[in-house]
């Protein structure tokens, strides 16, 4: 065989430093996305494409007494109009929560065993209770406004603490209380005892308000159903096409291999696409029953009603000190909002993410978790970009500078005193985790330094000329991420002399295609520009575990490495064969097989068409192609300090966070600018959470917060300019070193603020404020500080 000396390892070398890993390259869909020429799901069409609308309660809790169809069935265009009780012989599984969680006492969550459709009582606004199909979407609607509905009004509840009383509305019979879940961590006997034996013990109660996901694409589907082969197809935006299409076919009771879940661009999502919804179980009932591809989309204020919802914890937390100021232990106790029903993994943020963060990145000995978590008449809730573990920081960050205060200790010297250290790594901490890397001191004074500290007396001294009050606080967190998971790497190297790589996670956001290429190309020479990926047809990807709980650079990068190493193994065999050498004095760099001590060598992408070009003998692999899954990927530990400062106009009770530093340990960074890109969108939405956002309903548990009218969200002028540092520590428990980064933003950024805030409000008496700092009740806060002191 003729040897190939091209491409030079020169050229491979120059290729790897422009597109290697560390190198802030630029995302490969950026020019698609901002051209406008992304396409979403709602942009697909089918021949012969019908539409669906859903019927939705207008109470908040009822029994349903009758649903009269007839009147819409007669209208202009409708194809079919559907209830529950119409759904009922299709003998769907309910959608359940099939997480093994249990209570205090040993048993098991409390499942809702939703139907895609209320057949008995409605349990929040917006619950669906018929669906109309119709040649337009215009038909379609006029068609569900005539639906005549009978709903015997009950009693609501929404607040969480409420629903748990005795006497509360029951929303089932089979859940006492109301309590789904009456989580337990810790040893309380051993809890109890340091909290006796303090020398001081602070104490919060502290409102996390619920908020909506409002990603910026709606949630919509367009569903078909293949009658020769059986076979649904569903076209709807997720996080993972692999586990949808296996909660799917499990709600829809038929082997999994009767469902294909197609993904293309997807407008956001935030955890919420990443669960089944009712609308998609009718959509594909009518797509079967009339034979036609049948589209549903979402408008806004429905939106507001249907999507999973985030955090929403009333918390009682608790920090025991030494006389030094040492930690002693920590606990919480409180309750979650579940909404009206469980499905995905909605207790965990309210409950074990809490457990997991709580201790954060000090030396805390004891930790203790109470929490209820609580179905109440309201829209379900689901895990919101950081899912408990924003939360949990939170509550622990607001302990600490509060305990500061109360003890006489300088809030930077109280954290320094207890951060764990570089030579306790690996640290057993009392969540049960071990960290694994981390220089958490390091990253404070980093962040110290950049935000220039030192000096914000004099900035606030500025402030004080213009009237304005000015704070400034400091928020260290870690963040453990999702639990361990296998995630598939298949790489194939196409007919095109391309190299298409497969996995399991998803983009919804995150720019997956340009980190992964830089990987593979590191991994295995392969020019950056070749590589593709296929993330978003469940027949192409036979397994993964989709993106959240920021996993995807640590679980697809690590099933890269394994995959490489595969690949490189069958192409020195191969290689081998064509330089007609032994399979020992093969070597490997740089994208080119060698012969050791020799220049004579062959480069990957040509070995590969070789390959797939001419017939291998026996015992030589036929292609490099591998379809290989990791069997499982450890948690990763990112943490980092932020700082924020913030002007308040004592007058209004404005207020405008003016500076803002992050610095983050994200163990080994793939590409510094996606990285810093996913910090400023955390931080933003971290500020939105902290000053402006909150879902909210009356006493009868109507929304008051269904449109943009009355939910606020924070815009470009709401966010400062971000000043970004990083002090790595790479993970030991990944080939690549990676720790997670796309959640972090929120967990930095939510207590900075508000501590921010309440520093502002300390020379008014001020001590405690609860999100979202609105103007109005900053404003009242003054003013009741300004009364205290008269």
């Amino acid at each position: 065989m003729q040897d190939h000396t091209s491409p030079s390892s020169l050229e491979n070398s120059i290729a790897l430093q422009k597109y290697g890993v560390g190198q802030p390259v630029r995302r490969k869909e950026d020019d698609t996305l901002v051209r406008g020429k992304g396409k979403y799901t709602d942009d697909f069409t089918l021949p012969n494409q019908a539409y669906a609308w859903m019927v939705r309660s207008s109470h908040a809790h009822g029994i349903i007494k009758g649903i009269g169809t007839a009147a819409a069935k007669a209208m202009p265009g409708v194809l079919g109009v559907w209830t529950g009780a119409d759904l009922a012989s299709s003998n769907y599984n309910p959608f359940t929560c099939g997480l093994p969680l249990k209570s205090r006492d040993g048993s098991p969550l409390k499942q809702t065993s939703r139907s895609a459709l209320a057949t008995d009582k409605v349990r929040f606004v917006g619950d669906p209770i018929a669906f109309v199909v119709a040649e337009t979407v215009a038909q379609a609607r006029d068609a569900a406004e005539a639906v005549e509905l009978d709903i015997e009004p009950l009693p609501a509840v929404t607040n969480a603490a409420e629903a748990a009383k005795p006497g509360a509305p029951l929303l089932y019979d089979h859940i006492p209380g109301n309590v789904a879940l009456d989580y337990h961590y810790g040893d309380t006997a051993k809890i109890d005892a340091a909290f006796a034996s303090a020398a001081h013990v602070t104490k919060l109660d502290i409102v996390n308000n619920r908020v909506a996901v409002v990603a910026m694409e709606p949630r919509t589907a367009l569903a078909s159903f293949d009658k020769a082969t059986e076979r649904y197809v569903l076209q709807v935006p997720t996080q993972g096409v692999s586990g949808n299409k296996a909660t799917l076919a499990r709600i829809l009771n038929v082997p999994p291999e009767k469902v294909r879940i197609l993904t293309a661009n997807v407008g956001g999502s935030f955890g919420m696409k990443n669960v089944n919804y009712p609308e998609y179980t009718c959509i594909l009932h009518a797509a079967k029953a009339l034979g036609r591809p049948v589209k549903w989309t979402d408008e806004r204020s429905n939106s507001f009603l249907s999507d999973s919802q985030g955090r929403s914890q009333l918390i009682h937390a608790e920090l025991a000190l030494d006389a030094e100021g040492k930690f002693l232990g920590v606990r919480v106790s409180g309750y979650g909002n579940l909404g009206a029903y469980i499905t995905g993994v909605a207790p965990v943020p309210l409950s074990i993410n809490i457990g997991r963060n709580l201790a954060s990145v000090y030396r805390t000995p004891l930790l203790g978790v109470d929490i209820k978590t609580v179905l109440t008449n309201t829209t379900l809730m689901g895990a919101y970009r950081g899912a408990g573990r924003p939360e949990a920081n939170y509550y622990m960050e607001r302990l600490i500078d509060r305990a500061a205060d109360e003890m006489g200790i300088n809030r930077l010297t109280l954290r320094k005193r207890n951060f764990i250290k570089p030579a306790q790594m690996p640290f057993a901490a009392a969540s049960g985790m071990t960290y694994d890397s981390g220089d958490f001191a390091g990253v404070f004074n980093k962040a110290l330094e950049i935000s220039d500290h030192a000096n914000f007396a004099k900035r606030k001294k500025e402030s004080r000329k213009q009237g304005k009050l000015r704070g400034i606080a400091i928020g260290s967190y870690l963040e453990v991420t999702a639990p361990p998971a296998g995630e598939l790497g298949k790489i194939t190297f196409e007919p095109d002399d391309t190299v298409k790589l497969t996995t399991g996670t998803l983009d919804y956001g995150q720019g997956h295609a340009t980190p992964f290429a830089q990987v593979l190309s590191a991994q295995l020479g392969v020019p950056f520009e070749k590589i593709t990926l296929e993330q978003n047809d469940s027949d192409l990807v036979r397994f993964g575990n989709g993106t959240g709980g920021s996993r995807s650079i640590t679980a697809t990068g690590t099933a890269i490495v394994e995959s490489s190493a595969l690949v490189i193994a069958k192409g020195k065999q191969a290689a081998a064969h064509f330089l007609e050498a032994s399979e020992t004095d093969i070597e490997f760099a740089s994208g080119r097989f060698t012969i050791a001590g020799t220049d004579r060598g062959v480069g990957i992408m040509d070995l590969a068409k070789w390959m797939r070009e001419m017939r291998m003998p026996e015992g030589v692999p036929s292609s490099l192609d591998v379809d290989h899954a990791t069997e499982t990927t450890p948690s990763t530990f990112p943490n980092g300090c932020h700082v924020a400062e913030v002007e308040i106009d004592p007058q209004t009770g404005v207020v405008q966070v003016v500076r803002y530093t992050g610095v983050s340990d994200f163990g080994t960074i793939v590409n510094p600018m996606i990285v810093a890109g996913q910090l400023h969108g955390g931080v933003a939405q971290g500020i939105g959470q902290a000053l402006m956002e909150e879902i909210s309903y009356d006493g009868s548990g109507q929304p008051i917060t269904g449109s943009f009218m009355d939910y606020a969200l924070p815009r470009a002028e709401d966010v400062p300019p971000i000043e970004v540092g990083d002090h790595p520590s790479p993970a030991k428990s990944n080939p690549l070193g990676t720790k997670g980064c796309g959640e972090a933003g929120c967990a930095g950024s939510l207590v900075c603020v508000v501590n921010a805030v309440l520093d502002a409000l300390s020379e008014h008496g001020v001590t405690e404020i609860n999100m979202p700092l609105t103007p109005e009740r900053v404003w009242r806060a003054i003013q009741n500080g300004k009364a205290k002191a008269a």
